[in-house]
């Protein structure tokens, strides 16, 4: 028989997996190891074994059975079937009040049906965002998981445990039901998404604009990170772009094929959107600016041919076009953000989550990717106004905003002129001026609805809804 000696357990052992076992180790906490491969669970013992308590197990039986009750086995495995299967093996082994944790990328409407089965099973499944990269994982990410708040008891200290920590608080904080956890770390990415294309897109006008080598862009990079930009992003955007390509000796940044990758959470952010009938723009042409420049053949048969009718960018003051740019960059970047705990109070209200937007803000202010100065305003702002129903309102970020709105438009304006194509600056502007126009042209589209398809529309001065008889007289109608 297994002695049962781990406060925790973890079964997925490739870097992600291994890391978190190292973390909790470091922290003093007994951790059970598993993997399907038992080679992967005997290297981690051989290099890593000396850093804490460790129990290793070459089956799921053995691996649960050396879990302390109510047992936690936390799953970091690849998204989609596999879990499905892992989770089958988990919930064969252990008792009711057992709490089985996935914090891999999953799907969130995933880890809410998964969360309902194994709840009929009086399991409890905590869906958990786990941001921060390899790194994160072993020295603090920032944690989002879901679940039940009893669940959460258990689980809590543990999680809180070893995550990144700032000002003495911790980057975790129970979330909300099933699947809330998984879904704001499917938002973080989202928005990672557009400030990471925000950011290219500054590096693009940048190079473009004043004919900047890789180089002098990284100390501009540099010096922003000293201010209101001051990110883990804009961090590592200047070691690259100071990095040196060892076998041409060229600017990094040069070398590397200009087609971007992705593995689905922006594109699920973005269908989310859709579905709540949030405009995430932001976020949205961030995921397709990595979609087109993986259209390789439609790039091709434009690159020489399309015309541009543009003249030769003539910046005639560097620094006031710098600080345009940074100006530009920190009120998209807003706009991202504001978008993104819109998505999150929309799918909230949806779900029943009562998910705490300025807690969101506060755990990810250490260990995650986005992790930045400005996220410390986000959570006094949600503190001031709970509900909040829009964070560019905030009197805070109406100042920041409004402070580079010339730039904004400079910058933006330039970039059409001159043939730069900065669609999450651009696209961050319109929604700006859109959200703060007091009327829309929506009242020509609702008009063009109700004429082709009588769809109806209502009046500003009257209430109900209404149909004009356009095949008619033209008449106009009441409906019930």
């Amino acid at each position: 028989m297994t002695e049962a000696t781990a406060d925790v357990g973890v079964t997925g052992l490739a870097v992600m997996g291994a890391n978190l076992a190292r973390n909790l180790a470091r922290h003093d906490h007994t951790v059970a190891v598993h993997n399907r491969t038992y080679a992967r669970t005997e290297k981690l013992m051989s290099e890593y074994g000396d850093e804490g308590e460790f129990v290793p197990s070459e089956s799921v039986a053995d691996f649960v059975a050396s879990l302390k009750k109510p047992r936690v086995a936390i799953i970091m495995v690849k998204a989609g079937a596999g879990t499905d299967a892992v989770i089958e093996e988990l919930a064969a082994e252990m008792e009711p009040g057992d709490i089985i944790v996935d914090a891999g990328n999953a799907h969130f409407p995933d880890t809410i049906r998964r969360e309902k089965a194994l709840r009929e099973k009086d399991l409890h499944f905590v869906g958990t965002g786990v941001s921060g990269g390899e790194e994160g994982a072993l020295n603090g990410p920032s944690i989002m998981p879901g679940g039940t708040a009893e669940s959460y008891e258990r689980l809590g200290p543990i999680l809180e445990d070893i995550s990144a920590k700032v000002d003495g608080v911790p980057c975790c904080t129970h979330v909300g039901t099933d699947g809330a956890g998984h879904f704001v770390k499917m938002v973080h990415n989202g928005i990672e998404y557009a400030d990471m294309q925000l950011i290219a897109e500054a590096y693009d006008l940048l190079r473009k604009g004043l004919g900047a080598s890789a180089a002098e862009i990284a100390e501009i990079f540099s010096n922003w990170n000293t201010g209101d930009l001051e990110s883990y992003l804009i961090e590592i955007t200047a070691e690259v772009l100071a990095h040196v390509d060892e076998r041409t000796g060229t600017a990094f940044v040069d070398v590397v094929l200009d087609q971007a990758e992705q593995k689905g959470t922006g594109r699920w952010t973005v269908q989310n959107g859709l579905d709540l009938g949030v405009p995430i723009t932001g976020i949205a042409e961030a995921t397709f600016a990595r979609s087109l420049s993986g259209s390789v053949p439609q790039r091709e048969a434009a690159h020489g041919t399309l015309p541009a009718h543009t003249a030769e960018w003539s910046v005639q003051d560097r620094e006031s076009f710098v600080e345009d740019v940074r100006k530009a960059l920190y009120a998209s970047k807003v706009v991202a953000y504001s978008q993104g705990f819109d998505q999150i109070a929309a799918a909230s209200a949806e779900h029943g989550w009562d998910i705490d937007r300025g807690a969101m803000a506060r755990i990810w202010r250490g260990g995650c990717i986005i992790r930045a100065r400005f996220l410390d305003r986000i959570t006094e702002a949600y503190e001031r106004t709970p509900g909040l129903p829009l964070l560019l309102a905030d009197p805070y970020f109406t100042d920041a905003v409004g402070n580079g709105l010339e730039s904004w438009r400079r910058v933006v304006a330039g970039a059409a002129q001159n043939g730069v194509p900065t669609p999450a600056f651009s696209s961050s502007l319109a929604y700006y001026d859109a959200v703060r126009a007091e009327r829309l042209p929506a009242a020509l589209v609702q008009a063009q609805r109700d004429y082709f398809g009588a769809h109806t529309y209502h009046r500003v001065d009257a209430e109900g809804t209404f149909h004009t008889l356009w095949s008619q007289d033209r008449s106009e109608e009441k409906q019930d």
